[in-house]
C-alpha cells in the first residue's frame, strides 16, 4: 500500500522558491538581486528556544516555521528576510517587549495623538523621545528592509500577533499599514506567488490580493465604498488585464462616478486605445482635476500608443492651464510628440508667476526654435528677475542672438566661475563672430 504525502504550506514555500528563481533568471524583481531566492541556514529548535528566552519573547507560530523548517533569513520580498540575530539587532531591547498598540483601523487623529513627541521632538530629551518609540514601535519585530526609510515588522503580541506591518517615518496623519495576510506564511507565499505569475510587485503587500475575478467579485460584494476601492486598486498588480475584466472597467467608469478616474486608469495601463474615449472626455471636462487625470494616464501609459488626437485635445486647451503642476504634466504628454514650441509656450514663459515661468522653461528646454523666437525669450528676461535668468542658463544654455546678449551679460559676474557657463558664452560669442572677452568689456 502507498501512502501520500500531503503538501504542506512549508512544501509549497520550498517548491516556489524554486519556481520563482526559474522565472525570474535574470534577478529583475525587485530585490532579488540580494537574496537571489536562496535563504539561510534553519535555526535549530535549542536556538530558537534559547533566543525566545534570553529576549522574553514568545514568536508567532508561523515565522517560526520558516526560521526552523525553510531558512533563518534570506529570500523575501523586497530585500529579503533578516536572520533572528539581524532582526534582533535592528529593534530596540525595550520596544521588543512592550505592548503593541497599533492596529489596522487606526485613524489618523490616533496616529497623530501617539506620535505627536516623535514629530515635534525639538523640546524633549533623547531619553523621553526613545521611550516615545518604543510606544510607537513596542511588540514588533523588524524582519526586513523595503530601502530608504521603509521597513517590515511582524507583530509578536496581542489581537494581531502574527500580522506584517510596513513602517516608515512618523508622519502626520500616515499610519504605518497592516498587510493582508493574518501571518508570514500567508505572506510570504503570496509573495512567491505574484512573482510566479508576473505581476507587478513594486508595491508588494499594498495592494489586495487576489486575481481578476477574485478582485471583480469583492467589489461587486463590497459592503462600503473603501473596500470597493481598495479591490480596484488589487488590479494595478497586473501587468495586463483579461478583455472581460477591461468590459467590467468599462461598465464602472460609465456607473460609478465615485471610482471613474481609478477604473479609466486600470483600462489604460493595459490600453490606452481601449480607454480613449473616456481620456478625450476627461480632457473635455471643464473640472481640472479631471483635465489633470488624463495627462497622468497619458504620461504613464501612453508612450507606446499614437497620441495624435490627444495631443491636438491639449493644445487646443493650453489656455485653461493656470498652475504649475497642470503645465509640468502637459509637458511631459508634449515633449514625447514633439509638440512643445516656444511659440505656444509664450503665454506660459511670460507669465507673471515665477513657478509656472519655470515649468515652461524646463518643459521647453529641447526647443529648437529658441534662436528664432527670440522675441519672446527678450520680453521673459525684460523682468530682470535672477531666477529666470539662472533657470534659462541652467535648463537652455546660451542662447546665440546679440539682442539677448545683455542679459547673459548681466549675470556673467556671478556666473563667469561656473566652466560650463563659461565655455557655453564663449561658444554663443564665437558663432555671433565676437571676442572671448565680450562679456568682460565696459
Amino acid at each position: 500500500m502507498l501512502f501520500w504525502k500531503k503538501e504542506t504550506q512549508l512544501d509549497r514555500i520550498k517548491n516556489k522558491l524554486e519556481k520563482a528563481l526559474r522565472k525570474d533568471t535574470a534577478f529583475l524583481v525587485f530585490g532579488a538581486s540580494s537574496h537571489k531566492y536562496r535563504v539561510d541556514e534553519k535555526l535549530t529548535a535549542k536556538e530558537l528556544a534559547d533566543w525566545q528566552a534570553k529576549n522574553q519573547v514568545t514568536l508567532p507560530e508561523p515565522y517560526t516555521q520558516f526560521l526552523t523548517k525553510v531558512g533563518n533569513g534570506g529570500a523575501g520580498p523586497y530585500y529579503g528576510i533578516y536572520s533572528i540575530e539581524k532582526a534582533t539587532s535592528y529593534t530596540d531591547r525595550n520596544a521588543l517587549t512592550t505592548k503593541c498598540v497599533l492596529h489596522p483601523r487606526m485613524t489618523k487623529e490616533e496616529w497623530n495623538h501617539l506620535t505627536e513627541p516623535l514629530i515635534n521632538s525639538e523640546d524633549i530629551s533623547d531619553l523621553e523621545y526613545d521611550a516615545a518609540r518604543d510606544r510607537v514601535m513596542g511588540g514588533m519585530l523588524c524582519i526586513g528592509t523595503q530601502g530608504c526609510e521603509y521597513d517590515m515588522y511582524l507583530v509578536l503580541e496581542g489581537q494581531h500577533s502574527g500580522k506584517i506591518v510596513y513602517t516608515s517615518d512618523f508622519y502626520p496623519d500616515h499610519p504605518f499599514s497592516f498587510i493582508y495576510e493574518d501571518n508570514f506564511l500567508d505572506w510570504y507565499e503570496r509573495w512567491l506567488d505574484e512573482i510566479i505569475l508576473d505581476y507587478d510587485i513594486a508595491w508588494f503587500g499594498s495592494r489586495m490580493p487576489g486575481n481578476e475575478n477574485v478582485l471583480i467579485q469583492v467589489y461587486q460584494n463590497a459592503p462600503n465604498e473603501e473596500i470597493k476601492l481598495k479591490a480596484l486598486n488589487g488590479m494595478f498588480k497586473f501587468k495586463k488585464i483579461s478583455q472581460p475584466t477591461i468590459d467590467f472597467l468599462k461598465s464602472v467608469a460609465e456607473q460609478r462616478q465615485n471610482d471613474r478616474t481609478t477604473a479609466i486608469q486600470l483600462i489604460c495601463k493595459t490600453s490606452v486605445d481601449a480607454g480613449r474615449d473616456f481620456l478625450l472626455e476627461l480632457l473635455h471636462s471643464e473640472r481640472n482635476e479631471d483635465f489633470l487625470q488624463a495627462l497622468n494616464i497619458l504620461n504613464w501609459y501612453g508612450k507606446s500608443f499614437d497620441l495624435a488626437e490627444f495631443i491636438k485635445v491639449i493644445l487646443q486647451s493650453l489656455d485653461r492651464v493656470q498652475d504649475p503642476e497642470t503645465l509640468r504634466h502637459v509637458g511631459y504628454v508634449l515633449e514625447s510628440s514633439g509638440a512643445i514650441t516656444l511659440q505656444n509656450f509664450a503665454p506660459f514663459l511670460c507669465h507673471t508667476d515665477s513657478n509656472i515661468q519655470t515649468t515652461a522653461i524646463y518643459a521647453t528646454r529641447k526647443c529648437n526654435d529658441k534662436s528664432e523666437s527670440w522675441e519672446t525669450i527678450e520680453q521673459m528676461l525684460m523682468g530682470g528677475d535672477k531666477e529666470v535668468v539662472k533657470n534659462t542658463i541652467l535648463f537652455w544654455g546660451i542662447i546665440p542672438h546679440k539682442k539677448l546678449l545683455p542679459y547673459y551679460k548681466a549675470a556673467w559676474p556671478e556666473y563667469k566661475s561656473k566652466n560650463n557657463f563659461r565655455e557655453k558664452s564663449i561658444g554663443c560669442l564665437k558663432e555671433l563672430n565676437l571676442p572671448d572677452d565680450y562679456f568682460d568689456k565696459e
